[in-house]
């Protein structure tokens, strides 16, 4: 599959997820660049804002394996990974995969659940395998974990710590829809007389994969990735944080970078992708200093204020160049 045929896959995969989630285009593109960039997607709001929703559409169009976990405080490690038990008819022990055996996890509010569990979730995350009484079982492709935060309602939570949320490759959230968009949603729930929307099933798991392999093949330029870098550094060096984005989030920045790339029908980088998926991909990665949190500042605010201020490339190269005409979702 080539880039700009990962663009018209992706356009009518979004058009079928717009079916059941309304008015939230720009976030339905971020989980999808987070699956097709091959990492892994933590949506942090509200409760009633579509989370389990986009999980549940998302593997049904895909074609993907769907598994839901309900994290919660009593949530062993074993109910993630699975245990081997003994099979007394067979005389023998027997592995009984958990739900972690997927291409699309869907961890509901891991916050709740202890560190102990959270921690199991981590190797799966990390290095695609579970280990389960010391043999070690890869998993296949795709491989997605989409999670949840409530951010309300802490007592009683596990806040997930800073080398949890580095494994997640991007983090955002959904907010409320607009008047426009909400009346258009009762509007239709109205109108087919059930809760549930009948989507198509436009991919499977084959076709996911070679997206995927096909967002490896786009370009990206030395200055698109001096940019980065510069970002980076950025980060690290500004008076706001106490400590700013790893090289993980160097190479976060640029596979969304690429896969946003795909997703418009490009075969290379041009810096508004860097700029467009920044945020999202670096800001649950900086640690703010303390005295900033009584002012009540973002982490998202920090990381707008260091694109505005770190210059994008020249458009000297169509390759690379910040006006080029986007082709596909961007038009």
């Amino acid at each position: 599959m080539r880039p700009d045929e990962v663009g018209t896959l992706a356009r009518r995969i979004l058009s079928e997820l717009e079916k059941a989630v309304v008015g939230k285009r720009a976030v339905l593109e971020l989980v999808l660049l987070g699956l097709l960039a091959d990492g892994h997607v933590l949506i942090d709001d509200y409760p009633g804002l579509a989370k389990t929703l986009i999980a549940r559409s998302l593997a049904h169009v895909l074609g993907l394996r769907f598994t839901r976990i309900q994290f919660t405080p009593d949530l062993m490690p074993a109910d993630v990974t699975g245990s081997v038990v003994f099979n007394q008819r067979e005389g023998e022990f027997e592995l009984r995969r958990g739900p972690v055996f997927t291409d699309l996890l869907l961890g509901d509010e891991v916050n709740r659940a202890p560190p102990k569990t959270q921690a199991a979730l981590l190797e799966a995350m990390g290095e695609r395998q579970v280990t389960i009484d010391g043999v070690t079982h890869r998993l296949g492709r795709p491989f997605l974990v989409l999670a949840t935060q409530n951010p309300i309602e802490y007592e009683g939570t596990y806040p997930l710590p800073e080398a949890q949320l580095d494994r997640f490759l991007l983090r955002t959230s959904i907010g409320y829809p607009d008047e426009e968009a909400e009346r258009d949603m009762v509007a239709r729930r109205l109108e087919r007389g059930a809760d549930e929307v009948n989507l198509a099933r436009v991919a499977d798991a084959g076709m996911v994969v070679a997206m995927q392999e096909a967002v490896e093949q786009v370009h990206v330029d030395p200055g698109i990735i001096g940019y980065v870098v510069a970002l980076i550094n950025a980060t690290r060096t500004s008076s706001r944080l106490e400590v700013g984005a790893s090289p993980r989030g160097s190479l976060a920045v640029v596979k969304l970078a690429r896969a946003r790339a795909a997703l418009a029908g490009r075969d290379y980088v041009v810096p508004d992708d860097v700029k467009e998926v920044a945020v999202p991909a670096l800001a649950h990665r900086l640690i703010l200093r303390t005295e900033l949190w009584v002012r009540r500042v973002r982490p998202e605010d920090v990381m707008a204020d260091i694109l505005s201020d770190v210059p994008a490339p020249a458009a000297e190269d169509p390759a690379v160049g910040a006006g080029t005409a986007e082709r596909g979702l961007m038009a």
